[in-house]
């Protein structure tokens, strides 16, 4: 699985989105993720919406394969609910 994560700079709840994906990747819970920054990539808020098929308030926002999640909760929640980090891994 790979995760990719739209952000940018100084969101508090980016950073976490990331330091989760870093954790998850160094478990081997998932093969890799990347890390978009909105802002330098001139990604739009609009241009999110576009691919999520709904309004985009906020980042990160979060996809698995191509599915997206949400955002930094979401994402929090989704691999609680997929298992991928082992109570000792958290």
């Amino acid at each position: 699985m790979f995760v990719v994560i739209f952000g940018r700079p100084a969101c508090p709840f980016c950073v976490r989105a990331k330091a989760l994906a870093e954790k998850l990747e160094s478990a081997s819970a998932i093969e890799g993720f990347r890390y978009v920054d909105i802002h330098e990539e001139g990604i739009t808020k609009a241009d999110l919406e576009k691919t999520i098929g709904k309004p985009v308030q906020t980042v990160p926002q979060i996809f698995a394969d191509q599915m997206h999640i949400g955002g930094f909760t979401e994402f929090d929640q989704w691999v609680t609910e997929q298992g991928l980090l082992t109570a000792t891994a958290q």
